[in-house]
């Protein structure tokens, strides 16, 4: 039996390389880059807005798949194109973690090289609870 389960659905992002969305080691799990693609389209909107807004999606469908839910992600890095849009994600960010209290970490820098017209990528780091 594999150590790792591999995370994948229909509507999430899916790679050209051979790699998948997520894994499950344990209870830990890693995503590899997350993109803002149309969940249905698999296509990268040019609005910036629609982007940030299918990453979060892709962030709450990944943990749902991996068995947890975003309460269970400790740490997200989010690479932007364009640092201004910081604004988009901390109201993205808002959404998904209200409570001051209880947010995982983040680090968000510039992205050093862009796939296509990707504008945000995410990663994530989580440990769902047993």
């Amino acid at each position: 039996m594999p150590r790792r389960t591999v995370i994948e659905a229909a509507d999430l992002p899916h790679h050209t390389n051979p790699i998948p969305t997520a894994v499950k080691i344990g209870n830990l799990v890693f995503t590899s880059a997350l993109f803002g693609h149309d969940p249905k389209t698999q296509q990268l909107p040019d609005d910036p807005d629609a982007q940030v807004s299918n990453v979060f999606r892709a962030v709450r469908r990944v943990m749902e798949e991996a068995g947890g839910s975003v309460s269970d992600i400790g740490k997200m890095t989010v690479y932007l194109r364009d640092m201004q849009l910081r604004d988009l994600v901390n109201r993205e960010w808002l959404k998904m973690f209200p409570e001051e209290d209880d947010r995982p970490v983040r680090h968000t820098m510039p992205m050093a090289t862009a796939a296509g017209s990707a504008l945000i990528q995410v990663e994530l780091i989580a440990v769902l609870a047993s």
